[in-house]
């Protein structure tokens, strides 16, 4: 796994590198100042939950992100998940575009016999765009560092209703756990 880390790295890195010598900077339709609303389904243990997130675009590329992940399981367990971080964004071109953020996580897990919390980091690394003109897809290599490690693939896709509103699927394929989502995003432009 560590191998294939070490392999995505360096291709992200050969990749931003390549945009980044690009003179001309290509803006990309992509917002990234919106809020978040999703259903999540984990096929570990009949969990499911919902999760707020959220990103706002400052000055150049940088951005701010957080999201709030509640899930509750079969077995009386709960978990709540925090992050909070920021990231920055490259304008590949006119519709697609490279991320990386970097989040601080909170996790703390409720058992019948008991409370666990834990506090790492968070590094995900992917590209976003339109496929379409109203539907947007995004996929990325993300990795959480708690008590344990975990690396896990996301995609997902977004169909656009209006400039403001859009709605869609996420799929995660992690090591032991995968998860499936639905929701929506509104973008304050």
């Amino acid at each position: 796994m560590k191998k294939l880390l070490l392999v995505l790295a360096a291709l992200f890195i050969q990749t931003t590198a390549a945009a980044q010598s690009n003179q001309q900077r290509l803006p990309s339709d992509l917002s990234y100042s919106f809020a978040e609303f999703r259903f999540v389904d984990v096929d570990i243990s009949g969990g499911d939950g919902f999760r707020l997130a959220g990103s706002y675009e400052l000055d150049g590329q940088w951005i701010l992100v957080g999201a709030l992940t509640l899930l509750d399981f079969n077995n009386n367990v709960d978990s709540t998940l925090l992050e909070i971080g920021g990231g920055y964004v490259w304008d590949y071109s006119e519709d697609f575009d490279l991320f990386g953020t970097l989040r601080l996580v909170r996790a703390e897990v409720d058992t019948p016999g008991g409370d666990a919390d834990d506090s790492g980091f968070a590094f995900s690394a992917g590209a976003r765009g339109f496929l379409a003109p109203r539907f947007e897809i995004r996929g990325s290599v993300n990795h959480i560092n708690l008590d344990n490690s975990d690396t896990y693939l996301q995609l997902a896709g977004d169909y656009y209703f209006t400039d403001q509103v859009s709605a869609g699927v996420s799929l995660d394929f992690a090591g032991d756990t995968d998860a499936f989502s639905l929701g929506a995003r509104w973008y304050f432009r």
